[in-house]
């Protein structure tokens, strides 16, 4: 039966507030068919488009089935690309957070042994790509005898970027008895083999959004010369005026070309592609979510299951070459029931390329004639005043839930023995204080961390200046980046 509200499935308090906190309304058509059979403990095939809440759908059960008390590992997520491990990490971490579920993130181009000594800790859920798993896996530095959910995410980026053979190596070192998901925007005949050799009856899910991302995206195409289009873009910029851009380009060079020239121009805009560090990537991304600058030029890096909210604009500034990515392109912008909007530039060279989106779309991209000098004169006192101001900041996802949630450092950790039950000990014994109001406690090397709930971190925080911790006085700060 089809349940309209987060309250009707069998979900504790603690992932409910966490759901309310993070301003999820109702289930999502994706939600309402997966959430029930993942409590079910069945297999299950998603076929379903971006931004139709998949994420969640997992994550929202899994949340509620591990076992807290549970030391090793009980759910393994895979991702075909480090940015999508850490982004879904990270709801994963918001859902259980009052439930205190710890989220290991393990991906290439990071420290091994920081990963190597995350996971030695209490983890419930890990998050990662085929490559890095498998190198934790053959150093026997992650422990998957006690896996009991395990998700396949982007199922057909992962047959597009050949990790076919190493998702079965993975799967191959499970437990034989695992709850398994799926999740696919599009089912190829390799991922339906995959599902056949390793799945058991499963629930079949094909959600056929009546808003398809295709149709709930205005869009646009302009014919142009090459040489022509950095002058296009600055006159659609001009006209569109958008809060938030996404410019895709082909290749890292035009995504340098492209940002250099915005930056000459003093747009305040960034630059992504796969040939930056790990850490720079990830900081632009989440500078671009966080609304600290307006137009993000990128490759198709950031094209795929990347969750932004409020992208006003996508530029195609070069044709995609194939519907698939120029669907996941312009679905970075019209997420979850809003509109969008999606302009792409073609030159001759890009009509098999077109023809191809316009076959997979099942319409063609509306032609349209380049504003005129006029229009582009009058919109500039507008772009140029939003040019000069600061762009508006935006909430971050868990921002809502960190509000009542106060993370404290300890300066004492596993060099000096500290151990979760001494937080927990000194912590329950300050008057007002339950286990209920502690949140995850990490202790590396040095240092301990811990969530205090429930709006009584000031509280704690003042408290701890005079209590002794494991018998003597730590110092104890606020850790500002919660």
């Amino acid at each position: 039966m089809i349940k309209a509200d987060f309250k009707d499935y069998q979900l504790s308090s603690e992932i409910l507030k966490a759901i309310g906190m993070l301003n999820f309304k109702n289930p999502t058509k994706v939600q309402e068919r997966v959430i029930p059979a993942v409590l079910e403990q069945k297999d299950i095939i998603v076929k379903s488009q971006t931004g139709s809440g998949k994420t969640a759908a997992f994550a929202i059960p899994i949340c509620q089935l591990v076992d807290w008390e549970e030391n090793k590992p009980q759910a393994l997520v895979i991702t075909p690309t480090r940015e999508l491990a850490i982004q879904v990490k990270e709801d994963i971490f918001n859902l259980g957070r009052f439930k205190r579920i710890k989220v290991a993130a393990i991906y290439g181009g990071t420290s091994f042994y920081n990963q190597q000594k995350e996971l030695k800790q209490k983890t419930h859920v890990v998050v990662g790509t085929p490559g890095r798993i498998i190198e934790h896996l053959d150093n026997m530095t992650f422990d998957v005898s006690n896996i009991k959910y395990l998700v396949i995410d982007e199922a057909d980026e992962m047959l597009d970027m050949g990790f076919i053979e190493q998702l079965e190596t993975i799967i191959d070192s499970l437990p034989k008895e695992h709850v398994t998901m799926l999740l696919s925007a599009t089912m190829p005949k390799d991922i339906k083999d995959l599902c056949n050799k390793y799945m058991n009856h499963p629930v079949q899910v094909e959600i056929e959004e009546e808003n398809k991302t295709a149709d709930r995206i205005i869009q646009e195409r302009y014919h142009i010369e090459e040489l022509d289009k950095m002058e296009l873009l600055i006159d659609m910029t001009i006209v569109e005026n958008p809060d938030s851009c996404i410019i895709f380009c082909n290749t890292k060079q035009k995504v340098d070309e492209v940002y250099q020239e915005l930056l000459r121009l003093q747009y305040s805009c960034r630059k992504i592609h796969g040939g930056m560090e790990q850490r720079d990537r990830l900081k632009v991304m989440n500078d671009f979510k966080l609304g600290n600058f307006r137009y993000l030029v990128a490759t198709d890096v950031a094209a795929r299951g990347l969750d932004i909210d409020n992208i006003t604009l996508v530029i195609n500034y070069d044709m995609p070459e194939d519907g698939e990515s120029y669907v996941h392109r312009i679905g970075r912008t019209g997420r979850i029931g809003k509109l969008g909007r999606a302009i792409t530039f073609a030159v001759q060279n890009d009509t098999r390329f077109l023809n191809e989106i316009h076959q997979y779309i099942g319409k063609e991209i509306p032609l349209r004639e380049r504003p005129e000098k006029e229009a582009v004169e009058h919109a500039k006192a507008e772009f140029n005043e939003k040019k000069s101001t600061a762009p508006e900041m935006k909430e971050t996802k868990g921002a809502e839930l960190s509000k009542e949630i106060m993370k404290l450092h300890i300066n004492a950790g596993k060099k000096t023995k500290m151990r979760a039950v001494d937080v927990v000990g000194t912590l329950c014994g300050i008057e007002g204080m339950t286990k209920a109001d502690i949140g995850i406690i990490n202790i590396i090397d040095v240092s301990t961390f811990v969530e205090i709930l429930n709006d009584k971190g000031e509280m704690v925080f003042q408290k701890l200046q005079n209590t002794p911790i494991k018998g003597r006085l730590r110092r104890v700060s606020k850790v500002e980046d919660n």
